[in-house]
């Protein structure tokens, strides 16, 4: 049998399961390939290493399940790097979509992982409320107008995170993960009318329309897709040694580990386009000896 005959007659399912074993393998047994830091993403990062222990910052949890793997490593990343800063983390959801499941499950389990946090004083979740521009605008006016409790009904009002913090003005960033219009809405909204500062962490495939913010300064750093979060957890890794030692040793899924997957499905994708084109080529070259 010929190279030709061979590459023509190799069965699909041996294609899948290369595709199967790219993917799977370098989340169960990470590569640890490096990967580049981008200007943006440095941005984002030392922004938030200027704010100062005990500086309140709002998380919004903008996306649903279906982008799930780009956006939950910028959240969960986010919320170890206030823990790690003692800086004060107010969480919400305004995507309907999923948001507040994504939400209560990132916090819980950061929360897991400094177990010194105090909820209610360190860290709060205030749940999921709908019209994102309504409650933006409400948050620029009062706060507890527009969260009267949080996710688990308790009121806000006498909760040690929010004394002396009244407005969405106060706070010395917010940070938007996001896929859709909802990241816009912080940046014209909340960034343009009350003068907080954003940063935003949205799908690869809406990040470049972004830019002009960041080029504008309306945006004080951006985690672009999957790859802008792992670019954050090298950083991260590399400031703190006890993130460096979480990341290196853990199983859940992480941006860098599905960098790493990424990687190796595209050297699938560009194997077989290779073989495709050597079987173009060796198929021309016998119909013109025939």
């Amino acid at each position: 049998m010929s190279l030709l005959d061979r590459i023509l007659g190799v069965d699909r399912r041996w294609i899948f399961l290369f595709v199967v074993l790219a993917v799977t393998v370098p989340i169960l047994v990470p590569l640890g390939l490096p990967v580049t830091t981008t200007g943006p993403t440095r941005a984002a990062f030392e922004y938030i290493e200027s704010l100062e222990p005990g500086d309140v910052v709002w998380l919004s949890f903008d996306y649903g399940p279906s982008s799930a793997p780009e956006n939950d490593p910028m959240a969960e990343g986010f919320l170890r790097h206030c823990f790690v800063k003692d800086l004060r983390v107010v969480v919400c959801a305004l995507y309907p979509l999923g948001a507040l499941s994504l939400a209560n499950s990132s916090v819980a389990l950061v929360a897991r992982e400094f177990p010194e946090k105090k909820y209610g004083t360190d860290y709060v979740n205030l749940g999921y409320k709908d019209g994102p521009e309504a409650v933006m605008r409400r948050l620029g006016a009062n706060i507890a107008d527009a969260f009267p409790t949080d996710v688990n009904g308790e009121p806000i009002a006498g909760m040690p995170i929010f004394e002396g913090i009244h407005t969405i003005g106060q706070f010395k960033l917010a940070f938007t993960v996001a896929t859709g219009l909802i990241g816009e809405f912080w940046i014209t909204l909340v960034n343009a009318q009350f003068g907080t500062p954003v940063i935003i962490g949205p799908t690869a495939v809406s990040a470049p329309k972004y830019y002009p913010f960041l080029s504008s300064g309306q945006l004080k750093g951006m985690l672009g897709g999957m790859k802008g979060a792992a670019e954050y957890e090298q950083l991260l890794a590399r400031k703190y040694p006890k993130l460096s030692q979480f990341y290196r040793s853990t199983r859940l899924f992480t941006g860098t580990k599905g960098m790493d997957a990424q990687t190796g499905i595209h050297a699938v994708i560009i194997l077989f386009i290779f073989l495709g084109n050597v079987a173009y080529l060796l198929g021309r070259r016998r119909e013109r000896r025939a």
